[in-house]
């Protein structure tokens, strides 16, 4: 009698422990301690999130990125919040969009100090070398994909390994107790992006569409190369879940992180996990695909829709220089030439993409 007593009550208690343990604000204790009250229950939702029952100990964890978790708190904000971004070897050479993306902070209005808070992950030795020279916080997380330290094509083999190892290394900075903001290299900063960034939002994200509502997971196109995560519960099984779904796509064949996610973005907020995903407006978050070209309200610009490293950087450079002459005008002549003051089309990207999707407006 004791024991169908006992049975009863684990069962009755069960899905409320385990939607505190996925709504709890931060990751604290781990949902291992509920599996052993369940037999097992809880590693099989884990098991459907990451392809596997077993999640590994914290021991295989730091070997799979050692050194991490020292290096994070040398990182970190005062509220435990990380700058992430990745670059190969191409990328961080000497002139292209690693010494771009620094100088934007510099540049930048009151943001030069967040880089103390950037913490860039090297995809292979090269990277980390240049990295290590130009920069205090660098992770070698080396990739395997071949060719992974030249200028990647766009969905290409090694750009899509190097997409999908920067989200296995995300969701463990998310294990470990961090928030983090993942920004691409190829995204010029200018003002500080927290300011419009929603901070009890699980996860807000970048558009290369926005709708105009914040809260829309059907009509915003996200752009994952530039979004927020806040550590919770419920964002590690997020992670686990958008990383198994790439075996799950229904366009077939492989395919980038930006495209899973647009698949399982309105399952995220409307299933189970009930995340609560904020998208960003292009007006403060601009970029090639949604042009705006004003310079007054702008925090970042992302060289999206765009094609090729040169052609990246080409444009690029001609923001930050555009930006540069801004900077140079006082409030009454911003203010006075406002019509006028704008970055200069990001022609060679526009070309670069246009046989794909035609004219950007």
């Amino acid at each position: 009698m004791i024991s169908h007593s006992v049975s009863f009550l684990l069962g009755a208690l069960l899905p409320t422990l385990l939607l505190f343990f996925l709504a709890s604000d931060r990751v604290g204790e781990q949902l291992s301690g509920i599996s052993r009250l369940a037999n097992g229950s809880v590693h099989q939702l884990n098991g459907h999130a990451n392809g596997s029952t077993d999640n590994g100990s914290a021991a295989e964890k730091e070997e799979m990125f050692p050194g991490l978790a020292d290096l994070l708190p040398k990182v970190a904000t005062d509220d435990g919040t990380v700058i992430i971004t990745s670059v190969n070897e191409a990328w961080a050479a000497p002139g292209s969009l690693l010494d771009l993306f620094r100088g934007s902070f510099r540049d930048g209005v009151a943001i030069a100090h967040l880089l103390n808070h950037t913490l860039i992950v090297a995809a292979d030795p090269g990277a980390m070398a240049r990295c290590e020279a130009v920069h205090p916080h660098c992770y070698l997380l080396e990739v395997t994909a071949a060719n992974v330290s030249s200028a990647s094509r766009f969905m290409n083999k090694s750009f899509l390994e190097l997409v999908w190892t920067k989200l296995s290394l995300q969701q463990r900075v998310l294990q470990l107790g961090y928030n983090y903001l993942y920004t691409d290299v190829d995204v010029m900063w200018f003002r500080d992006p927290f300011r419009h960034i929603n901070l009890y939002a699980d996860m807000a994200i970048s558009t290369d569409f926005f709708s105009g509502d914040p809260d829309d997971a059907v009509k915003n196109a996200p752009n994952t190369g530039f979004y927020y995560v806040k550590s919770t519960n419920r964002t590690v099984e997020m992670l686990r879940r958008w990383s198994a779904a790439r075996t799950r796509s229904r366009r077939g064949g492989p395919t980038n992180d930006q495209g899973v996610f647009n698949e399982i973005k309105a399952d995220l907020v409307a299933g189970e996990l009930q995340i609560r995903l904020v998208f960003l407006d292009t007006v403060f978050f601009d970029g090639f695909c949604r042009f705006h070209g004003v310079m007054d309200k702008v925090c970042t610009m992302h060289a999206n829709c765009c094609i090729g490293l040169e052609t990246k950087v080409h444009d690029l450079r001609n923001v930050v220089a555009d930006w540069k002459n801004y900077s140079r005008l006082t409030p009454p002549e911003k203010q006075m030439g406002s019509s006028e003051v704008k970055w200069r089309y990001p022609a060679k990207c526009h070309e670069s993409i246009k046989p794909l999707l035609g004219p950007l407006h």
